[in-house]
């Protein structure tokens, strides 16, 4: 088994349902990934940690996912120069709209990207990751390519 590529976080274990659509995707191109559960807020060292050894590790890309404040995908982008794609869960009454502003929010230099609320911006998020790792990986690409034609052929 290689090294992973991709970083799968969740705030809790009660996202993991929804951040398996993104292990899914990942898993289904054959990118190698790790999945973690970390917390900003009741991790912030580990979770700091976390994110300043990824790179050292050959992780390329960070997904993070978190509901509520969601201040995770931000702590890991503060602690890293890796690209950070935000998904917000729907973990309060507010349904993810919290998570949204508080993952999208991000002050000017420390981006993130984000993604749709739950288990569209889960699997999008695998897709966006894919896409940036297929900029180096010529197969990667042309699996891409595959996946899109054929999306375009089932429509």
């Amino acid at each position: 088994m290689s090294k992973p590529r991709v970083g799968i976080l969740m705030g809790s274990q009660s996202d993991a349902e929804v951040m398996a659509q993104a292990s899914q995707v990942l898993t289904e191109f054959s990118v190698e990934h790790e999945v973690k559960i970390l917390s900003a807020h009741r991790a912030p060292d580990k979770t700091a940690e976390y994110a300043r050894s990824a790179a050292d590790r050959g992780i390329e890309v960070l997904i993070a996912g978190a509901g509520a404040a969601a201040h995770l995908a931000g702590t890991l982008a503060a602690h890293s120069l890796l690209p950070v794609i935000g998904v917000p869960l729907a973990a309060s009454s507010l349904q993810g709209m919290d998570a949204l502003l508080a993952t999208v929010q991000m002050p000017g230099g420390i981006p993130v990207a984000t993604m749709a609320i739950g288990k569209a911006g889960a699997k999008n998020a695998a897709l966006f990751a894919i896409q940036i790792l297929s900029r180096q990986d010529a197969g990667l690409f042309e699996k891409l390519a595959q996946y899109r034609a054929e999306m375009r052929a089932a429509f």
